[in-house]
């Protein structure tokens, strides 16, 4: 992977061997191993059986968890918040363990979409609760430093299972307690889409 990024520096006009670039390969092969750890990832040692039986059935939401991942359509970061609640049946889940399965999908190459879908499935496959949500809010630096060039915009998506899906009034109570916000501070006019096609 080293030489692949000498020679890109090479094709990008840059001397590979000058001061400043002699150890870049070195640190972004070490860099894009961290930021796609969640491909090597064991899901079920990431929440190492803390799966509890308790007589609880009321929402559980776990919010503003904070994430960084890398758009798959040109392998630059989007972040920003995460939150995902789930209403139990029979167990629950210890609650640093949700943010833990939040970077196993986010340290992937992603679109925000996917990654949406990805949380709530998991969530839903291995918790089994009467219904599972997930919002995601994120900036995308494919949007704000090249292509549209909106640096203001941000992108929220959703994922809905079980009885957030069937139920408005569970889907409101919900968002209602997340209190929907721009990732960016200050931000909050209406949400722009994330990075599509092949610009």
């Amino acid at each position: 992977m080293q030489e692949i990024i000498r020679q890109l520096l090479a094709e990008l006009g840059e001397d590979p061997s000058r001061e400043g670039l002699l150890d870049t390969p070195k640190r972004v092969e070490k860099s894009l191993h961290f930021l796609t750890s969640g491909y090597a990832a064991d899901v079920d040692a990431v929440l190492n059986n803390a799966l509890f039986t308790v007589d609880y059935n009321e929402m559980v939401i776990v919010k503003d968890i904070d994430f960084y991942s890398l758009c798959e359509h040109h392998l630059l970061p989007f972040f920003g918040k995460c939150h995902v609640a789930y209403i139990p049946s029979t167990r629950v889940i210890g609650l640093s363990k949700i943010p833990r399965l939040v970077d196993v999908f986010a340290r992937r190459l992603q679109v925000q979409e996917r990654l949406t879908n990805q949380i709530a499935d998991m969530v839903r496959d291995k918790v089994a609760p009467l219904g599972v949500a997930v919002v995601m809010e994120a900036t995308h630096l494919c949007m704000s430093m090249r292509g549209v060039e909106k640096q203001n915009s941000f992108a929220v998506t959703s994922a809905m299972h079980g009885a957030f899906r069937d139920s408005a009034r569970t889907r409101m109570e919900f968002l209602e307690l997340i209190k929907l916000r721009s990732a960016v501070p200050g931000v909050r006019e209406a949400a722009a889409y994330a990075c599509v096609g092949d610009e």
